[in-house]
């Protein structure tokens, strides 16, 4: 669902033209997430209870690049910058974009970044069946659930065929129109929602590759951050 732009609307035209860069934080920066360093008999139980395993480094890791994701679409910034009305529809859109972007980016590392990605999948459900009981709809969870999963696949594989080369030119944008905007089941944006929607796509497609240039150490970690959006300085359009 779509608002009236105000006079305050940032002018979306001069937004996500910049080169592509690398996501992941600075080593100094205070927002990375350190694995815990414990010594003598801690160090020695945890080991027992197999919190350095493989698998639990790597549960860890996928909370920490869910938080992530969720740190980007719960902001208020990216619905105030695309023009979007907060609501359950227009999260859970923002919510499987960007589950696809780093989805997308952990099976460039072959089988170890698909395995990584079903742990991010596990986080990112059981987040969605909270979100939607706090929506009210306990009675139907069962079915929402299926529902919202039949979705997510589908939104994937249209955001996967939007951006192989010979994608046509406007098949990414159309793609976020349906998946994020539209209301209607419309398949293109209407002149209004033009603007907005070419902003998010070019967004989208920058972000993809920030992502491949971002080192497989950030990505299992999570010490990488979306290109922010709520320092955009505000421009009259």
């Amino acid at each position: 669902m779509r608002f009236p732009r105000n006079e305050t609307a940032v002018n979306l035209d001069k937004m996500f033209w910049s080169k592509p860069c690398s996501l992941a934080l600075d080593p100094s920066s205070p927002l990375r997430i350190e694995e815990p360093k414990y010594e003598g008999i801690k160090h020695v139980m945890l080991k027992l209870m197999l919190f350095y395993s493989k698998q639990s480094r790597s549960i860890r890791g996928a909370n920490a690049v869910y938080s992530r994701i969720t740190s980007q679409v719960d902001e208020p910034a990216i619905y105030e910058v695309f023009n979007l009305e907060k609501t359950f529809k227009t999260t859970f859109s923002l919510l499987v974009l960007h589950m696809w972007l780093c989805l997308r980016r952990l099976k460039e590392e072959g089988k170890e970044g698909v395995e990584f990605g079903q742990y991010l999948y596990e986080i990112y459900n059981h987040d969605v069946e909270l979100r939607v009981s706090q929506a009210g709809v306990n009675l139907l969870l069962t079915k929402w659930m299926k529902d919202l999963e039949r979705i997510f696949y589908g939104n994937i594989v249209a955001y996967d065929a939007a951006i192989v080369p010979e994608a046509k030119q406007d098949e990414l944008p159309n793609v976020i129109w349906r998946n994020v905007f539209s209301d209607d089941g419309s398949l293109k944006p209407d002149a209004a929602a033009a603007q907005t929607v070419q902003a998010m796509a070019r967004y989208a497609s920058r972000e993809v590759s920030c992502l491949s240039l971002t080192d497989k150490d950030a990505m299992f970690s999570g010490n990488f951050m979306f290109t922010p959006l709520k320092n955009v300085k505000a421009k009259p359009i």
